[in-house]
């Protein structure tokens, strides 16, 4: 698709979103029923479960998740709830099971393909087969090594929905980047306020002057403008190679990059809770997951070339530093934003120009939320 000018996609008449979507708990309750628990979610890597039984627990509303590593090593996805009396299985959020996944109350057990291989005196019950109590699967799928979960009984095809985007990342070849750190954020906001905040760049001069002075805040270039994946790149200024404290690469640069990619950053968002940033040496990813109609938790990962992690040359804490700092930066607006908001004073303005994408996501988010 071609790219065109953020302010060329604005459709006339957009403003922001009314006080009631950032303030009322059943709208919350609306956006888990119809949005996290029926959508696509990115929960991580797949390298994060490298060996047999490695295991990680994503929690979204009253619903969670144990996703591991079988004994076949492929990643599979149960719901976290004994299949006896209800009991959430797993209470830490990562770890290694051994051979068995164990409830600790009254010890029904399970193979790591969530076949139930052990319940104590049951024997004894007219009836009882344990082929009848699996653990319940979750929907699990794999895009450029991350995985995306669905908790819905019959999930829309992920293929035919990421077909869009499917190949469109293929020269910074993802899959096989690993992960050199993850930093989590309490943010005291609503989850929407971090995607739009994201989404738009007409704070940088003010919020982030050290972002603004590497790539300028006025050039961005959109292809996906509607629909769930929405995006684009901003270009590096002349003197600037990536997006680090210094300005200069902190990698290598990924292999297979064109000129052009060498010269831009990539924004993009995976609704509903995925934030992709491509640089020519480094590719980051934030995680958003509502914990509260006001506040969110957020994953920040920096995903490196294996090379990066053994080289002289370069230093990775630059572009980790300067990212560190200018999500703070993020997370401190959008608790200034929340609390702004939460005034009965507070009505819908129009969006800028550099704002088009924020209108976009507002209005696939309420074409979902009102399903």
């Amino acid at each position: 698709m071609k790219y065109k000018k953020t302010a060329e996609t604005l459709e006339k008449g957009s403003h922001t979103l009314e006080r009631n979507y950032y303030i009322n708990p059943e709208i919350l309750s609306k956006e888990y029923e119809n949005i996290f628990l029926k959508k696509w979610v990115c929960v991580g890597r797949s390298k994060e479960l490298f060996k047999q039984g490695d295991y990680k627990v994503i929690n979204i509303g009253t619903e969670s998740a144990i996703i591991l590593r079988d004994s076949k090593k492929s990643i599979k996805a149960f719901t976290n709830v004994c299949r006896h009396r209800g009991t959430r299985i797993c209470e830490k959020t990562e770890g290694k099971f051994s051979k068995s996944i164990q409830c600790g109350y009254h010890g029904w057990a399970w193979n790591l393909s969530g076949e139930l291989v052990g319940a104590p005196h049951m024997d004894s019950v007219k009836g009882f087969k344990k082929n009848d109590y699996p653990l319940y699967p979750v929907a699990i799928a794999e895009w450029d090594g991350f995985i995306f979960i669905n908790f819905d009984d019959k999930p829309e095809s992920f293929q035919k929905l990421f077909s869009p985007i499917d190949t469109k990342f293929k020269n910074w070849n993802i899959s096989n980047l690993i992960s050199m750190e993850s930093k989590t954020y309490q943010v005291k906001g609503n989850w929407k306020l971090v995607i739009q905040n994201y989404s738009e760049c007409y704070h940088c001069p003010i919020i982030h002057p050290q972002l603004a002075a590497i790539t300028p805040y006025l050039g961005g270039r959109n292809d996906l403008f509607e629909g769930p994946f929405l995006g684009g790149y901003m270009n590096l200024n002349e003197n600037k190679e990536s997006v680090t404290s210094s300005g200069a690469l902190c990698s290598p640069p990924l292999k297979n990059l064109t000129d052009k990619d060498l010269d831009r950053v990539y924004y993009y968002t995976i609704s509903p809770n995925m934030l992709l940033s491509l640089h020519p040496d480094y590719v980051m990813y934030h995680t958003v997951w509502p914990r509260g109609i006001d506040q969110c938790e957020v994953t920040c990962s920096w995903l490196f070339d294996k090379d990066a992690a053994t080289s002289n040359k370069y230093n990775i804490k630059e572009a980790i530093d300067f990212w560190d700092t200018t999500n703070k930066q993020d997370w401190h607006i959008c608790e200034l934003s929340q609390l702004g908001i939460q005034s009965k004073k507070y009505s819908p303005a129009p969006y800028s120009g550099q704002e088009s994408l924020l209108a976009a996501f507002d209005k696939y988010y309420k074409s979902l939320l009102n399903k």
